[in-house]
Order: structure tokens, then C-alpha cells, then sequence
């Protein structure tokens, strides 16, 4: 079953009782809606959008499937979070921590190669 999923991080309360009013909040900060349509999907996002630019606390992600996406997810990200997502040959990949190479506490990761 397609669902939609939204994760939020540190951010005000109107955000959770946005998203519980769409949503299911399954645990705290994250919400999921299934089947939910393209539009309702983008109205959604619109809102999130729209309030984290005047207040810019925290992070949300959000993440439905899409066909013609790298993984056949299509992820929406707002703030900081605390990975960074990158796709390499068509496969979503996650890189957790620093992404400074002169960090000795990094584990070696290649470059995803765009040819």
C-alpha cells in the first residue's frame, strides 16, 4: 500500500496538530496517511513549507513513493536533518554524520559518480 510519511524534528507545536489533523501520528514527530493524493500531498507540503520559512526551527521530511524517483521515493526535506540523502545509480543512499572529508571520524565513503 503507497503511503505517505512525514517526520518532523524539533519544531512548534502547530505542526503536530496540523499533521494529526491530516495524518495518523503513529509515534512523536512522525505521521502517516495512506494513499494520500497528489493534491492533498502538495497542500500539505504548502502548509509545512509556508510556516517553516517564517519560523525555521527544527526539520521535516517528508517522503512518498514515486515511480520516477531515484529508489521510487520522492523525499522532501525542510531544516537540517541529521543525514545526508544522495542517489547513486538509481539507489537512494544515506550518509550519517559530517559531510567534511578532514573529519577522521568519518567511515570511508565514496562520491556517488554522475556520468
Amino acid at each position: 500500500m503507497p503511503a505517505t510519511v512525514v517526520v518532523t524534528r524539533d519544531v512548534e507545536a502547530r505542526y503536530r496538530g496540523f499533521l494529526a489533523s491530516v495524518m495518523l501520528e503513529v509515534a512523536p514527530g512522525v505521521y502517516v496517511g495512506p494513499n494520500v493524493s497528489k493534491a492533498v500531498r502538495e497542500r500539505i507540503w504548502g502548509v509545512l513549507a509556508k510556516w517553516f520559512s517564517l519560523l525555521g526551527r527544527g526539520a521535516i521530511t517528508m517522503v512518498h513513493p514515486d515511480a520516477s524517483a531515484p529508489g521510487k521515493l520522492r523525499i522532501y526535506q525542510l531544516g537540517d536533518p541529521p543525514k545526508e540523502i544522495w542517489e547513486a545509480d538509481g539507489v537512494l543512499l544515506v550518509r550519517h554524520g559530517s559531510t567534511d572529508e578532514s573529519d577522521p571520524t568519518l567511515d570511508a565513503v565514496s562520491e556517488p559518480r554522475h556520468e
